[in-house]
C-alpha cells in the first residue's frame, strides 16, 4: 500500500507485523500530506556572475540558456497537434489485464461504456479473457493481443495494434507486474526470479511509458498514463519480497521524473499519474499468505479486485472528464482507511479470518 507521510498515528500491540518483526510492534500510519502544485513554476535559470572580467560572458551564457529552453518548448509545442477535448467513451489500454486487478479494471471500464484493449505475455490467457469479456460486453468494445512488456518490439507492436483498432488511446494503465510468485529472503532468491521481477516491473514499465508518451504526443486528444504502484512504493520495507518492493519504489520515482520532463517541455496534453490499488486478493498476494503476519494484514487490509476496480475506475475517468492536466496520485487504501480498519480489528475483532484462517 502507498501512504504518504504527514500526520502519523502510533499505538502498541503484541500482534505481529511484517514491517516490524520485533516482539513488541508499533504500527505507524500516515495521512497523505497536501501536495504543492508546480504548474505555476515554468522554468528556472541560474546565472552566476564572477569577476568583473567574466560578467559579460556569464550574462551571455545565461541568455543562451534561456534561448535554448525556449527553443525546446517551441519544438515540443510545434510537434504536438492541436489539442481536442477528451470526451467519453474513452479508449483504454491495460497491460497485464487477463487476470487479477487488471482484468477487473477492464470489466469496470467496459461497464462504463468505454473501449478496452487487454494484453498479456500469454496468448492463451489473452484469448480466454477476450472470449469472456466479449461474451458479456460484445465484440465491438474489447480487443486483445499478446505483449511481453519486457520486449521493446512487443510494446511497439501493442501501440500499432491499438492504433489499428482504436486510432488512439486516452487512458494507458501500466498494470503488468510480477513477484515471480516467490516469497523468501533475498539471499535465497534465484537469478531467474530476480531477473523476472526487475525486467517486468522496472524495465517493462520504462518501455511502456516511453512508447505511451511517444504515441500520445502525436494524438490531438493527448492522453493520460497511470502507473500502478505496490508494496514498497512508499519506502517501507518488504521482507520476503525485497526485490518486488524495490521495483515498486522505483515506480514513484519514474512517474515523478516523467512528470518533470513533460513539464520542462511545456507539454500539457500528456499527463502521467500514479494509481494505487492497495492490497488486492490476487493470486500474487495470496501466494504469500504463509505467515501469521501476512494472514493478519491480508484479512484486515486486502479487498477483492472487483471491489477495488469499482472504486478506482470512476475516479480515473473523472480526470479526463474534468479536463485536468494536473498529475494525480489515485489511492484506494488511504492512510486513514488503513488506520481505521486495523483499529477496528484490534478493538473489536473485525475482519478476522475473512480470506485465510489465522492461528
Amino acid at each position: 500500500m502507498a501512504i504518504s507521510p504527514a500526520a502519523s498515528f502510533r499505538f502498541q500491540t503484541q500482534l505481529p507485523s511484517p514491517l516490524f518483526p520485533a516482539k513488541n510492534h508499533e504500527f505507524l500510519f500516515s495521512l497523505p500530506r497536501p501536495r504543492v502544485s508546480h504548474q505555476n513554476f515554468k522554468s528556472c535559470c541560474l546565472l552566476t556572475v564572477g569577476s568583473r572580467q567574466n560578467s559579460l560572458n556569464s550574462v551571455e551564457s545565461g541568455a543562451t540558456l534561456i534561448s535554448n529552453t525556449a527553443t525546446i518548448r517551441a519544438e515540443a509545442s510545434s510537434s504536438s497537434p492541436n489539442k481536442e477535448p477528451m470526451v467519453p467513451p474513452y479508449n483504454v489500454l491495460i497491460t497485464g489485464s487477463t487476470k487479477g486487478i487488471g482484468y477487473a479494471l477492464a470489466k469496470e471500464f467496459l461497464k462504463a461504456g468505454d473501449n478496452v484493449i487487454i494484453c498479456s505475455r500469454s496468448a492463451e490467457r489473452v484469448e480466454s479473457a477476450l472470449q469472456s469479456l466479449r461474451g458479456e460486453f460484445g465484440e465491438q468494445h474489447v480487443w486483445g493481443t499478446k505483449c511481453d512488456v519486457r520486449e521493446g518490439q512487443d510494446v511497439k507492436n501493442l501501440v500499432a495494434f491499438a492504433q489499428q483498432n482504436l486510432k488512439y488511446i486516452d487512458l494507458w494503465i501500466n498494470n503488468a507486474g510480477s513477484n515471480a510468485y516467490s516469497y523468501k529472503p533475498l539471499a535465497e532468491a534465484s537469478d531467474e526470479d530476480l531477473i523476472e521481477v526487475v525486467t517486468t516491473n522496472t524495465l517493462g514499465l520504462m518501455i511502456c511509458c516511453r512508447e505511451a508518451v511517444k504515441m500520445m504526443l502525436n494524438q490531438p486528444r493527448g492522453g493520460h498514463i497511470f502507473n500502478i504502484d505496490g508494496a514498497g512504493s512508499d519506502g517501507r520495507p518488504t521482507p520476503r519480497f525485497a526485490a518486488y518492493g524495490a521495483t515498486k519504489r522505483s515506480v514513484v520515482h519514474l512517474t515523478k521524473s516523467l512528470q518533470a520532463e513533460l513539464r520542462m517541455q511545456d507539454v500539457k496534453n500528456v499527463v502521467v499519474h500514479n494509481l494505487s490499488p492497495g492490497m488486492v486478493t490476487t493470486d500474487l498476494l495470496m501466494s504469500g499468505a504463509t505467515t501469521k503476519q501476512a494472514k493478519f494484514f491480508i484479512n484486515v487490509l486486502a479487498e477483492p479486485a472487483e471491489v477495488v476496480a469499482e472504486y478506482l475506475v470512476p475516479v480515473v475517468r473523472s480526470i479526463p472528464a474534468n479536463r485536468s492536466t494536473k498529475p494525480t496520485y489515485v489511492r484506494f487504501l488511504t492512510g486513514l482507511k488503513a488506520y481505521s480498519q486495523i483499529f477496528s480489528r484490534l478493538a473489536f475483532g473485525a475482519r478476522r479470518n475473512r480470506y485465510v484462517l489465522e492461528d
